[in-house]
């Protein structure tokens, strides 16, 4: 072969590379606390929605039109006039949305598990505004979704046992009624779909998260069996008829990681609650739950977004068919659409958040929205918060802005500005998992000197215990804090200037914020945090920047 027919060789297979190659699905899609994800695809643009429960604002909107790159467009509930979760902790609120669209309206069903109960809202265009939430009473249990045939709707869901009898702990069922789209509300009888799972003789525990496909012909349920912890499974079932009666796969489930050895290196364990859509090329895949331990059951960044490709076999989907593991890149076909501008999702990656005209969606307030302790105004390019006396220990609206830890191995960081004038004034950042369950990095005084201090929750006491503090010796100018997380281990650092950090206390346990320790759904979220604790105070604080840096060895061959 001579030189010009080389050349064009390698022009054409970098031609064919580059139409039938052309990008790599990162897992997870979304990376940290995204859990209980749903999906739906309008033309060319995917949504995926997730679970928030206590945090405000609640149910996040992210767009993609290459399952890829995600932006995060809008929240559903967006308004305290909407719903809010005073007085609840941070694992109960909204439990496991659904995001639909039929004919040129969106709908998402969730639970508001402890105040309410089962919903809808909708919207004409996703980012919102969303529509202030209809009650559908009649629905009793959690993780409603809607199907749409022509002009029927239908509302599927888990429930209680028949007659609300338990076999066994953990006996659930699906069950469903007509939905009145028009005027919103349930229609007819209610139908039993399924008892207890795909074959009650083994004591199936806790079917949920139903979703309704429809495919030559046949109706497929397909829900989540085994909770969500390391049992957590996928199985389908289909029937000739909407109603039922569905016969499950004689292969169930069709997915799960339960039966691999946890001690694997960089294992993806507890998949399940998923979703099917069809990708942009024309083949179906799935969205689902699951988590990164880095040791054993321990994560701390809670139950993230993953996908993986679904072949029909025999008539029935399977979820990631060619591998026994789910893998963290799947090689796909279809070019990328990247966001300009936004947060990156998924891989390694690193931002920074000014403090301009608005907070940026990311952001997580404790169980409602109340404008009247921060503001971006007060202080050009800075986040003011007031000193108010709730404490995150407790289930009210604490002086409290956050964001997700999104890697195994993170960091946080920002400048603040402030000087308390008694004890019990302090302003800092968290790096939080529950009530009982955090580290608090902060500016306070003791003896009448400026100090940092780092304080650990104590679960037993529902107190704050100071781990160490040092005097500063400079009290004036700007305080940076830094928390850094490297799987099990925590550090906390401080300093005046940015090109000089000081170790304040390194190698705590992380395992403390983990899941199998602290209980609960959510993840971990770094945190600008100001408290008077519970006394009243008219002292304020400044936050000028939120900076955050995230590196996974997994991720590194990819994302240099």
């Amino acid at each position: 072969m001579n030189r010009f027919s080389s050349l064009l060789l390698i022009s054409f297979m970098s031609l064919f590379y580059q139409g039938f190659a052309q990008m790599t699905l990162p897992n997870p899609i979304l990376a940290g606390f995204y859990p209980d994800p749903a999906i739906c695809k309008v033309g060319p643009d995917y949504y995926i929605v997730n679970s928030t429960f206590s945090y405000f604002p609640g149910i996040p909107v992210l767009h993609s039109q290459d399952l890829k790159n995600w932006r995060q467009i809008g929240n559903v509930i967006s308004r305290p006039s909407q719903m809010d979760f005073m007085g609840e902790t941070v694992s109960r609120g909204l439990f496991a949305p659904s995001i639909s669209y039929h004919e040129g309206l969106f709908y998402v069903t969730c639970t508001d598990i402890d105040n309410g109960g089962n919903f809808v809202v909708t919207a004409k265009n996703p980012a919102g505004p969303w529509s202030d939430p209809v009650w559908i009473k009649e629905v009793h249990g959690i993780d409603p979704s809607l199907y749409f045939e022509g002009d029927k709707a239908y509302i599927i869901y888990n429930s209680n046992p028949p007659e609300n009898k338990s076999l066994y702990p953990g006996h659930r069922t699906l069950r469903m009624f007509e939905f009145d789209r028009v005027n919103m509300k349930v229609v007819g009888e209610e139908t039993l779909l399924v008892n207890g799972g795909v074959d009650i003789s083994t004591k199936p525990v806790w079917i949920e998260g139903p979703h309704i496909y429809k495919r030559d012909g046949w109706y497929y349920l397909m829900a989540a069996e085994g909770g969500t912890a390391i049992n957590h499974s996928e199985v389908i079932l289909r029937s000739k008829n909407v109603r039922g009666p569905y016969i499950p796969y004689e292969k169930n489930p069709i997915l799960t990681q339960r039966h691999l050895d946890p001690n694997r290196k960089n294992p993806i364990t507890s998949t399940g609650h998923a979703d099917i859509v069809e990708g942009p090329d024309g083949k179906d895949y799935a969205i689902f739950i699951a988590v990164r331990p880095y040791e054993g059951d321990y994560y701390n960044t809670g139950r993230e977004t993953f996908i993986a490709p679904v072949r029909w076999i025999d008539g029935w989907p399977v979820i990631n068919p060619d591998h026994e593991e789910v893998l963290y890149n799947y090689p796909v076909s279809w070019k990328e659409v990247k966001h300009p501008g936004a947060l990156p999702m998924n891989g390694n990656f690193k931002y920074t958040l000014d403090f301009k005209d608005s907070l940026h969606s990311q952001f997580l307030f404790l169980r409602t929205l109340d404008t009247s302790w921060y503001s971006l105004k007060e202080r050009k390019d800075y986040l003011t918060m007031k000193l108010l006396p709730e404490t995150v220990m407790g289930t009210g609206n604490p002086a409290f802005i956050g964001k997700r830890q999104q890697h195994l191995t993170a960091e946080a960081a920002t400048e603040l500005h402030f000087k308390a004038t008694a004890e019990h004034e302090k302003a800092g950042m968290l790096i939080f998992q529950n009530e009982t369950h955090f580290y608090y990095i902060c500016k306070s005084i003791s003896g009448g000197k400026p100090v940092v201090q780092l304080f650990k929750a104590d679960r037993a006491t529902k107190s704050m215990v100071l781990v160490k503090q040092e005097v500063l010796a400079k009290s004036k100018g700007p305080l940076y804090l830094k928390i850094s997380t490297n799987k099990d281990k925590c550090s906390f650092w401080f300093a005046t200037k940015t090109t000089k950090w000081n170790l304040l206390q390194g190698d705590l346990d992380g395992k403390y914020l983990s899941t199998l320790q602290a209980g609960g759904f959510v993840g971990s979220l770094f945190a600008m945090y100001a408290t008077s604790e519970g006394e009243t105070s008219e002292n304020k604080a400044a936050f000028r920047w939120f900076g955050y840096r995230g590196d996974d060895e997994t991720f590194r061959a990819d994302y240099k």
